[in-house]
């Protein structure tokens, strides 16, 4: 595309229109770029907002300085749109400005050290202590096969906090290349987390038993499945390691045949654990190192989910919680 001619004065009756200057830059995006055609519908809308703003300030688009974007921030955010919305349209305003400059436009970005305010982090989804019960407790009418592997995944995954990976990775017993594994007899599960690290967290005395029961399974060939050499504590109907991927789906299936009004996955689990672990004992540092949280910070994020747990039992039971 041929580039604009430099104005020096930068007087407005010499300038193109706002609305010519957004048709070049769309038509720029579209044939050099050729971004996808809703991109480019979505950055007209960004461009459109960016115009309007503009009119109303009296300022023609080249003439927009930095703390028109600023305001114009403020405004989005005041009037409720969401931190990523705000990032989103800023940086389409932002290529719009690069593109200005690079046509002689402009001598400065007006929205390069403009940042979009920052999103608050949603809390984790955790389970009630009756929803994780009545999950645990569901007697699944699967093949027997079935429903004790599942009923021993559901269980280890409450009982201590695993992330998927590392109860994928758990095998039968201890050994040179095992990345961990579960010793019944101490009631440990030996885990290799985030960052290589290894760590041991105990298993609740429910879980041993689902455990026990898996195992007593585990090798009947149920399902079609046969254990095999595979060292995998878990494995599918064909005797493989089961992937993340299948307990997914495993849960969800087992969540919803339960009656919970939402779906669950392996990760609302550990949520749970971490959750119920803290309204009960309020230690922080127990907590972490049983999630294997590098940083404090991290597992934090559970003391608001439990001043959230309080502020339900304050408004429930206290009799002046309520107005009448």
């Amino acid at each position: 595309m041929q580039a604009l001619a430099v104005n020096a004065s930068n007087s407005p009756a010499t300038l193109p229109s706002d609305q010519a200057l957004t048709e070049l830059y769309l038509t720029h995006v579209r044939v050099e770029k050729r971004l996808a055609p809703r991109t480019v519908e979505l950055y007209a809308l960004d461009l459109h907002k960016l115009q309007t703003q503009a009119t109303q300030a009296g300022v023609a688009l080249a003439q927009v300085q930095n703390h028109h974007i600023r305001r114009w921030v403020a405004q989005m955010h005041s009037a409720g749109r969401s931190g990523r919305g705000i990032a989103l349209i800023l940086s389409g305003w932002r290529g719009f400005y690069t593109w200005l400059g690079r046509e002689g436009r402009i001598s400065s970005n007006p929205v390069q050290d403009v940042r979009s305010p920052k999103a608050a982090k949603p809390l984790p989804k955790a389970l009630s202590v009756d929803e994780s019960m009545q999950l645990a407790d569901f007697q699944s009418d699967d093949d027997p096969w079935l429903a004790a592997r599942d009923s021993a995944i559901v269980e280890l995954l409450y009982s201590s906090g695993l992330r998927v990976s590392e109860l994928t990775g758990l095998d039968v017993a201890a050994s040179a290349t095992a990345r961990g594994w579960v010793d019944l007899q101490d009631g440990l599960a030996h885990v290799l987390g985030k960052g290589s690290k290894r760590r041991s967290v105990p298993v609740g005395a429910q879980a041993l038993t689902a455990l026990q029961q898996w195992m007593q399974w585990r090798g009947t060939g149920g399902s079609g499945a046969t254990a095999g050499g595979q060292p995998a504590l878990f494995i599918g109907r064909y005797g493989t390691r089961l992937t993340a991927q299948s307990i997914w789906q495993r849960l969800k299936r087992r969540s919803l045949q339960a009656g919970l009004a939402a779906p669950v996955h392996p990760h609302m689990l550990r949520h749970s654990f971490a959750s119920h672990l803290l309204q009960s004992s309020s230690d922080l540092r127990a907590v972490q190192e049983l999630l294997g949280h590098a940083n404090i910070s991290t597992t934090q994020v559970y003391t608001r989910l439990d001043f959230q747990h309080l502020a339900k039992a304050y408004d429930a039971a206290h009799p002046r919680a309520k107005i009448k």
